[in-house]
């Protein structure tokens, strides 16, 4: 069998599953939760999805291997940082294995008690709702409870496993 290029499909490998992946445009998230000993939790998802209006519920997936896993299960409350093209750094650092990512990232702690990123262009609060089997994720399903709008600032996107302008589709 073809694609539509006429090209011959690969093998469904995990490498031709990644590439054909990174064909979605995604936006960027940094999700973050009060952690173990004061210290938050904060890693960077793309795999994140509204799901309903009423009752409004978001989603996110978190990987089995990700630092921290049981205290991100066991977390009663959530932050989505919506991240903007200038806070691609943001992105970087809490997708990393560094000691203490959090170390001059400035934040205060929202309605829930959930840490908000002082360099977003939008977030959500919310709370646990559900979680479901991934296979090698866990998909968190969180309620809705509090918002902060945008400032209209551009989204930082990543597509074809790499960081993009949406207004002019350069690499970043």
């Amino acid at each position: 069998m073809s694609d539509i290029t006429g090209q011959a499909d690969p093998p469904l490998t995990e490498k031709s599953l990644r590439a054909c992946f990174g064909q979605f445009a995604t936006g960027v998230t940094v999700v973050t939760a009060p952690g173990p000993r004061d210290v938050p939790l904060g890693i960077t998802v793309n795999s994140f999805s509204s799901v309903s209006l009423d009752p409004p519920l978001v989603l996110f997936c978190l990987g089995r291997d990700a630092g921290g896993f049981d205290a991100w299960c066991a977390a009663d409350c959530f932050a989505i940082n919506f991240l903007g093209e200038a806070q691609r750094d943001l992105s970087v650092r809490f997708s990393s294995s560094l000691e203490n990512p959090w170390e001059g990232v400035r934040w205060s702690a929202g309605r829930t008690g959930a840490p908000l990123l002082d360099e977003r262009i939008a977030g959500l609060e919310c709370e646990p709702h559900a979680q479901f089997d991934g296979g090698d994720h866990v998909i968190l399903v969180l309620r809705v409870m509090h918002l902060y709008l945008g400032n209209g600032a551009p989204p930082l996107v990543y597509w074809g496993s790499d960081y993009r302008s949406l207004l002019t589709g350069r690499h970043q």
